[in-house]
């Protein structure tokens, strides 16, 4: 008997087409009753409609070649790419002189020669990467845009395009960290002062725009200084949009605090840890890890904000295509609305890599969990 058992098993037929793969599963999700199969036609036609319209625009009514905007014009109302090929270096430099864009190149390889085996998990030698970014990196990023030791100096007000852009954000990034970290312990100290402080800076900071702020720093805060005393405008710019940031981060890391068990404090306490030690080896390792999302989420609206550093008179990416918008060669019906989505797909490629990588990273942590 059991032998007859084992040899009808082994004998089994696989399960109908119509109930395993993608049929099944169409016919599951979405043709399972008459009103979601008509709501996913209805999703498909949408569909077709925004793709097609989307592709007969960038590709099959586009102006590939030309020298002016008149080339653009007498095409069939697709996007005037000539205008972004031959905008390029201004978007991706501004007016930097062209003899010394290498150096933006080179600063750009050493970014990225320590940032992504510092972004992967296999790679050896942690520590010195982190040094190596938050100490010699920011020097030499310095020394090779700015100037100085051989270099001929570069003034900021020449800085534009996706090089203000990325200076902005990561110094920003960098800053607004742990001054977010330091602002939410500050909320949540003992110390009736300090918590006072760091309550009141939040609060004010959260009331106001970025843009209110850029432009206190941009006109109202030379006022302030001492007669011949001057600040850069893109270090204004550079502070300010770090400090905004940082209200908002410390409300995220807060949240996280939080999150973070009774028992977990009191177990930290119980071994006999300064508060120093507890935080940083107990607390926040955990409470970091919980508001992965949040965070990530502030640093993606951090670099979009970017972009409003264009009304302190810094051209950015943006600022940077809105002024060549201004070139009368390019004028056309559909030069504008090229440089803007030239400019949306760069700013998407970043927000949707810093995206990936939090997820890539919460997965690694099991932060669900």
């Amino acid at each position: 008997m059991p032998d007859a058992v084992d040899a009808s098993l082994t004998n089994m037929r696989p399960p109908p087409p119509s109930t395993v793969g993608p049929i099944a599963w169409a016919r599951e999700n979405l043709f399972s009753s008459w009103s979601n199969a008509l709501l996913t036609l209805l999703g498909l036609y949408i569909a077709y409609v925004a793709i097609s319209g989307v592709v007969s625009w960038a590709f099959i009514n586009a102006t590939w070649a030309g020298s002016s905007g008149s080339d653009c014009t007498h095409g069939r109302g697709g996007a005037c790419w000539p205008f972004v090929m031959a905008k390029f270096s201004q978007f991706m430099y501004g007016r930097y002189p062209d003899a010394e864009r290498w150096r933006v190149n080179l600063t750009y390889v050493l970014a990225a020669a320590g940032l992504i085996p510092l972004m992967l998990p296999w790679v050896r030698g942690k520590l010195y990467l982190t040094i190596y970014m938050l100490v010699i990196f920011p020097v030499l990023a310095f020394i090779l845009l700015y100037g100085g030791l051989g270099l001929a100096v570069v003034p900021t007000e020449l800085w534009g395009g996706l090089l203000v852009t990325l200076v902005v954000a990561t110094t920003a990034i960098a800053g607004a960290f742990p001054i977010g970290i330091l602002l939410a312990l500050g909320r949540r100290s003992n110390m009736p002062i300090v918590r006072m402080v760091c309550i009141g800076f939040i609060e004010f900071v959260r009331g106001v725009p970025l843009i209110t702020v850029l432009f206190m720093a941009s006109v109202m805060l030379p006022l302030f200084l001492p007669a011949g005393w001057t600040i850069d405008k893109l270090v204004r710019a550079l502070i300010m949009v770090a400090l905004f940031s940082a209200a908002y981060l410390a409300e995220v890391i807060r949240g996280g605090l939080q999150a973070i068990p009774r028992g977990q404090y009191e177990a930290a306490d119980a071994l006999g840890l300064t508060y120093s030690q507890k935080m940083a080896l107990v607390i926040l390792p955990q409470a970091l890890k919980l508001v992965i999302p949040g965070i990530v989420n502030t640093f993606i609206g951090l670099f979009k904000d970017t972009s409003l550093v264009l009304i302190i008179g810094i051209f950015d990416l943006l600022g940077s295509v809105q002024q060549n918008l201004t070139d009368s060669n390019w004028f056309s019906p559909n030069t504008a609305m090229t440089g803007y989505v030239f400019a949306g797909i760069i700013f998407w490629i970043f927000c949707f890599g810093m995206s990936r990588y939090s997820m890539f990273v919460e997965r690694r942590l099991a932060a669900g969990n």
